[in-house]
Formats: structure tokens, C-alpha cells, sequence
């Protein structure tokens, strides 16, 4: 068996598959369906957003009291977790919700 990388195939010329290869690819482009852009930015990177700016928010706050910076860093890092968490809870019901008012 010969395999040949993606630069030394430059077409499909000698493939016998070549028909049923480019109907494949067509029947997925043709695919019409709703995006999912919004479900990835809420499934990923809100996450991402509210830890990071619950952390700066915590960090700030526990700054004008009196402890240590490490405790400093773990008070803020568990709030973060606990808030971050909160928040996928509340995205859930909501999709849920949502999704049963469609149906």
C-alpha cells in the first residue's frame, strides 16, 4: 500500500473513488442547519470570560484586606471557580428552557 501526503496528492485524477469522494463533499456542503456560533462562544469562551474577570473583580477586593498574598490568591481563584460555576449552572437551565419552549 502506497501513501502519498497531502502535497504529493495534487488531484484526484487516478482515484477510482474520485465520483463518490466529490458527491460525499457535496451532499455535506449542501447541509443547511442552524449555526452554532452562539453555542460555542456561550460553551467555551463565556466560561473563560467570567473566570477571568470574577478573578480580577476578587483579587481587587480581597486586595484591601489584610492576608497573606497567597491566601489572597486562593480566596480569589475559589471564588472565580465557585462564580464560573454558577454561571454554567444558570446557562443550562436557561438552554434547557429554551429548547423545550421550541420544541
Amino acid at each position: 500500500m502506497v501513501v502519498k501526503t497531502m502535497a504529493e496528492q495534487k488531484s484526484c485524477q487516478d482515484c477510482m473513488q474520485k465520483h463518490d469522494c466529490q458527491k460525499v463533499y457535496q451532499q455535506l456542503g449542501d447541509i443547511k442547519g442552524p449555526s452554532v456560533v452562539v453555542k460555542v462562544i456561550v460553551a467555551f469562551l463565556l466560561p473563560l470570560v467570567v473566570f477571568i474577570v470574577t478573578l480580577a473583580i476578587f483579587d481587587k477586593i480581597l486586595s484591601g484586606f489584610e492576608m497573606t498574598a497567597d491566601l489572597q490568591a486562593v480566596f480569589s481563584v475559589a471564588a472565580s471557580l465557585l462564580i464560573t460555576f454558577i454561571c454554567i449552572l444558570i446557562v443550562r437551565v436557561v438552554n434547557r428552557r429554551i429548547s423545550g419552549l421550541e420544541n
